[in-house]
């Protein structure tokens, strides 16, 4: 069934390659279509254009087909071209004239927008839940180790005293910053575009603002032509907020591949964690967090490829649409599983004790000791020159144990502050 039938044959190869793959993709709208359908019809009941009793047995069907859906049972056969086809085929195969009418004042593009938002808006929710989950962990593996210090690097080179402590929390603060761009990605997804038909309203007396509170939507895009324009917008939008927290898991990810390693050695994963090597009995190998670094940057390939496909279409609806979908769910559904593993595997990080008197670490504390001489008279710049002679003639020698106390340093790690700051998103 196609919702745009007149009754002529369409070429097989052309009804294939247009088709693509929305029958599988559209098994994440399902419920959103049925949602929308319900709202729709409804709305259709409130303004006179169905009966009650029409709404009724609607209604009726539709929670049979949610029912299906819940218990694996619905399907997107072949015969159908996407969810939308197949849930109006359905309703006319048992309820006859009553189901064709419940695509009055609809369009298929209105259809694909509304359940695209309704999919958007409560990934983006649970996406945000996931993230807050792993900020969790991670304020309360730097509140157990915050004492314990770690080598800050520059450049990769040997730089001052950090703490693990304030490597955990960092992320943490990080993944805030990525909750904000949620926030405001989940304002831009929650606009009912219901109503906007093929791009330029209806004729139908139509209520919106009655299916905006039945579909929770907080507010209405108003203009038709915008709620249309809002295709490919909503999908630029959530896959930069994806992009944003894969940049910051890929960033972690890479520093713990990197401390992993028997060149720094700074933390360790249960066996079960790691995979070995086909000819090293020896080897460890951090190969989950290796796929989540590989994964993230995938992820944020695909906001740029949302841009190129749709940054000059002009108004109106366009089927380069179509190729927007599949990779902004992938994006959806697969920041949702590295999340999933990021927050099983870290929970089970094992912090070592690092030996900074080794010969590598020897210069760790220069800064603190050029500051220790300011705090006794010296100007700043001859303090650095003192330490930095004692540092080319091999004479100097660490002061460890120096506190850093303002807040956000090692020693003041704010930890109650940024859990206040995630709270308050």
């Amino acid at each position: 069934m196609k919702l745009w039938d007149k009754g002529i044959s369409i070429d097989k190869k052309i009804e294939k390659f247009t088709v693509g793959n929305d029958r599988e993709l559209d098994m994440h709208l399902v419920e959103y279509d049925l949602l929308a359908s319900k709202a729709h019809a409804k709305m259709l009941g409130e303004v006179g254009i169905l009966t009650s009793e029409e709404v009724a047995a609607i209604e009726i069907e539709l929670d049979k087909l949610q029912q299906q859906f819940e218990n694996g049972t619905f399907q997107i056969e072949e015969d159908f071209e996407d969810v939308h086809s197949k849930i109006e085929f359905e309703l006319t195969k048992v309820l006859g004239d009553t189901g064709k009418k419940i695509h009055t004042a609809r369009s298929r593009n209105d259809q694909v927008l509304v359940a695209m938002q309704l999919y958007f808006k409560e990934n983006l929710l649970e996406i945000s839940a996931k993230t807050k989950q792993l900020i969790d962990v991670l304020l309360g593996l730097a509140d157990t180790h915050q004492e314990k210090l770690l080598p800050g690097y520059t450049h990769l080179q040997v730089a001052m005293p950090s703490s693990f402590g304030l490597w955990f929390s960092a992320y943490a603060e990080l993944l805030i910053d990525d909750l904000y761009l949620m926030e405001a990605g989940l304002k831009v997804v929650d606009q009912n575009p219901l109503g906007s038909a093929a791009g330029y309203g209806s004729s139908f007396p139509i209520d919106r603002d009655f299916t905006t509170k039945e579909l929770g939507f907080s507010t209405l895009k108003y203009n038709v032509v915008a709620a249309q324009l809002g295709r490919g917008k909503c999908e630029r939008t959530v896959t930069a907020n994806i992009s944003s927290v894969a940049n910051t898991l890929a960033r972690f990810a890479m520093d713990i591949c990197l401390y992993m390693s028997q060149n720094f050695d700074f933390i360790s994963f249960p066996d079960e964690l790691t995979t070995g090597s086909s000819i090293m009995p020896h080897k460890k190998n951090p190969d989950v967090f290796e796929l989540i670094r590989g994964k993230c940057n995938k992820l944020q390939s695909i906001a740029n490829e949302m841009i190129l496909i749709t940054n000059n279409l002009p108004s109106g609806y366009h089927r380069d649409y179509q190729l927007i979908k599949e990779n902004s769910m992938y994006a959806v559904e697969n920041i949702k599983e590295v999340l999933d593993i990021f927050i099983h595997s870290i929970a089970l990080v094992k912090v070592k004790d690092i030996d900074l008197q080794d010969e590598k670490y020897k210069y760790l504390f220069t800064v603190d000791s050029i500051n220790d001489l300011v705090m006794q008279g010296k100007s700043f710049r001859e303090a650095y020159q003192v330490i930095g002679g004692e540092v080319q003639d091999g004479t100097y020698k660490a002061v460890e144990g120096k506190k850093h106390s303002h807040l956000g340093s090692k020693d003041n790690l704010a930890l109650e502050e940024i859990k206040k700051k995630k709270d308050e998103v």
